[in-house]
């Protein structure tokens, strides 16, 4: 559920995103399936209308639901351990914290030809609202959760 989660906050906020940037809701993942599966590299086609690859689409959002489901895993193994082992709740939040910087580095660095269309702030923003939103659903389901992962460490 994490992992479906941080999914659907990172497509819908880029469909928003899109949207609001006046190039079709589907903008983005279609550049990004394009490039991923078709070899799409010259950043400057990226300035005129694409069309759109349904092909390119679909894979890229499966690409994307599994790797989200992976990290969701990740991430809930983590949260498991952490709740087995108060003493590692400190070691939890470090990881957790260290995925997501690492996770929009890669994005970033992977995605630097399309800066243009594919902002920095942006990958930041979308990240953040997928941890945000898995956040919010595992300390609802885990009562207490938040104040066990950020209690201190007993001697």
């Amino acid at each position: 559920m994490v992992g479906l989660i941080a999914y659907a906050a990172v497509a819908i906020f880029y469909t928003a995103f899109d949207i609001l940037a006046a190039r079709g809701a589907f903008y983005t993942i279609n550049v990004l399936g394009r490039a991923v599966f078709r070899g799409l590299r010259d950043p400057g086609v990226l300035l005129l209308p694409v069309p759109l690859d349904f092909t390119a689409i679909f894979w890229y959002n499966a690409l994307h639901l599994l790797l989200s489901l992976a990290i969701g895993v990740i991430v809930v193994s983590l949260v498991r351990e952490a709740e087995r082992n108060p003493g590692h709740a400190r070691v939890v939040v470090a990881v957790i914290i260290a995925g997501f910087v690492v996770t929009v580095l890669a994005v970033g660095a992977l995605t630097g030809p399309m800066r243009p269309v594919l902002p920095w702030w942006s990958i930041v923003v979308a990240n953040g609202c997928a941890t945000l939103f898995a956040g919010i659903w595992l300390v609802r389901k885990h009562p207490g959760l938040w104040g066990r992962l950020l209690s201190p460490a007993p001697a």
